[in-house]
């Protein structure tokens, strides 16, 4: 197999190699290098040609738009991933007109990634259709970033992200909040390539890791009612239908 080769730019060394290690891990790519700088960055990609610079927008030296209009006046055929925490829509149209392929919000799922890397290279036409869901999901995800941090749930755990991804697809399809269980828990950790107890404890975790950082009053804010009093806290299903229901409402 010919595995691509990707430039990886992003605001920490951490978060270089953690997403190094991702693409290590797949098998299916090649990591040629990575900085936190833009400029240095620049004269890297112009030197490596990778086929992918996944890069973040705040950085130091030039800024992700910078660097993404730069990378693409030199004519190199590299593609350019966005993968950051800053995903404001005027900033993801402004990625998109400087000539980012993608854009992705953290924390990363790698395995979506992935798949729309591949579309990427597949080329313009396998991309156009996934644009609008794109654009609507990187809102959504924002929404709901926003209230967990308003709610004390910190990104770094894993059920953040199992949280995240239930809420979306309870949006999406409401229904599947009536079987949680059966078809909610196995969706999430069949994308996660995870099992469905594992899910079920991290989400569960992730609840508790709020209410034991006190911010019960900021639930009953954001949800705009007294849901919840003292120690009293909801069950994974309850906890996900209430911000799914908050999403709709708001037609997010």
């Amino acid at each position: 197999m010919n595995k691509k080769t990707v430039f990886i730019l992003q605001d920490t060394k951490e978060s270089c190699e953690e997403i190094e290690n991702l693409f290590s891990a797949s098998g299916e790519y090649v990591v040629v290098g990575s900085s936190t700088d833009g400029i240095s960055a620049i004269a890297a990609v112009a030197e490596k040609k990778p086929d992918f610079l996944i890069t973040e927008l705040v950085i130091s030296g030039y800024d992700g738009l910078s660097v993404i209009d730069r990378v693409k006046s030199t004519g190199v055929e590299t593609k350019v991933i966005v993968l950051s925490a800053l995903c404001r829509e005027e900033i993801i149209s402004r990625a998109v007109k400087a000539g980012a392929d993608y854009f992705m919000a953290k924390p990363v799922n790698f395995e979506i990634l992935s798949e729309r890397m591949k579309e990427v290279a597949a080329g313009a036409d396998a991309m156009r259709k996934n644009t609008g869901e794109n654009l609507h999901r990187i809102s959504l995800e924002e929404k709901i970033s926003k209230i967990f941090i308003n709610v004390g749930i910190p990104p770094h755990i894993k059920g953040y992200s199992f949280l995240r991804e239930g809420v979306i697809m309870a949006v999406e399809n409401p229904s599947v909040i009536n079987n949680i269980t059966k078809q909610l828990y196995p969706m999430i950790g069949e994308r996660y390539q995870t099992t469905p107890s594992k899910v079920e404890r991290a989400i569960r975790h992730a609840i508790e890791v709020a209410w034991n950082r006190g911010r019960i009053d900021n639930i009953n804010n954001i949800l705009g009612v007294r849901a919840y009093v003292g120690a009293d806290k909801p069950t994974n299903g309850e906890f996900i239908a209430l911000i799914a229901d908050k999403m709709l409402l708001e037609k997010a």
